[in-house]
């Protein structure tokens, strides 16, 4: 698969999202009517190494990475407990290899928060994370509304 074919897959089915490319990847943001100036976050498709993210070896033909911000409870659930932040341009310490094609593993930078990653997931891959995708999309939308109570409204004023 290609990263684009996701994007425009996900954009097409999920409601209210849209794509922001910037610092060499694609976020999926939800974000219903623009009302946010971004929105809230949800899912990355990265093609190049980062300064600080080296551990996925982006730097190969073709290889992509799907990032997933799931629940803490699905992260526990498939990897344990979360690992501790890294140092800056450090990674996560689980014991994963984060180059391995079409595993589903922890995010090597963001697995603290939750976040996993899949690099270059075929066909079947895809219809096996696209649950978390939709999971993580759920996610969004409550923020998303969280931000949009009054309360949280007068908080920020």
């Amino acid at each position: 698969m290609k990263p684009q074919a996701i994007i425009d897959d996900l954009c097409a089915t999920l409601d209210d999202v849209v794509p922001k490319a910037s610092w060499g990847e694609t976020a999926l943001f939800y974000n219903p009517g623009r009302t946010l100036p971004n929105g809230v976050y949800f899912c990355t498709f990265k093609e190049h190494d980062g300064e600080n993210d080296r551990a996925s070896v982006l730097t190969r033909d073709g290889v992509f990475r799907v990032s997933i911000g799931v629940s803490h409870e699905t992260y526990v659930a498939r990897f344990g407990t979360r690992p501790a932040r890294p140092a800056k341009g450090g990674v996560v310490n689980t014991g994963h290899d984060f180059a391995a094609l079409d595993v589903l593993t922890p995010h090597p930078v963001y697995a603290w928060m939750g976040w996993v990653q899949i690099l270059s997931p075929t066909a079947s891959s895809y219809a096996e994370i696209r649950p978390l995708i939709e999971e993580a999309h759920r996610l969004a939308i409550a923020k998303f509304g969280a931000r949009q109570s009054p309360s949280a409204r007068s908080a920020v004023f």
